[in-house]
């Protein structure tokens, strides 16, 4: 499997990449947090850490870590429009929770 973007969330990434370009790509991951136990955490790489996998999508690459990898296997990243604003949003298979606030969230029912 892979990450991947969805057309929206692929172009403000490639805008982003024009407007920092000492970046390398779209790092993208989870940290241990909240109610629910994982939260997101997307910025740009500056550079490739041990044990990163690096997909490539067009002209961009997404990178990775291989801790993260496993919660996040199969999710595509999308960009959502509403009224004056806009944000990513993850549609992760291995989702099986959510916490109330949105904020974070579990693969397990376990954690």
């Amino acid at each position: 499997m892979a990450v991947s973007l969805a057309p929206a969330a692929l172009e403000r990434v490639r805008r982003y990449l024009v407007e920092t370009p000492d970046a390398l790509g779209l790092r993208f991951g989870v940290k241990r947090t909240g109610c629910s136990g994982w939260q997101y955490v997307a910025d740009l790489a500056k550079e490739t850490g041990r044990g990163d996998r690096i997909f490539l999508q067009d002209d961009v690459r997404i990178y990775v870590d291989e801790a993260s990898l496993p919660v996040v296997d199969g999710t595509e990243i999308d960009l959502v429009r509403q009224k004056l604003g806009e944000q990513f949003v993850f549609r992760n298979p291995n989702v099986r929770a959510e916490c109330g606030c949105g904020e974070s969230f579990t693969t397990d029912d376990r954690e």
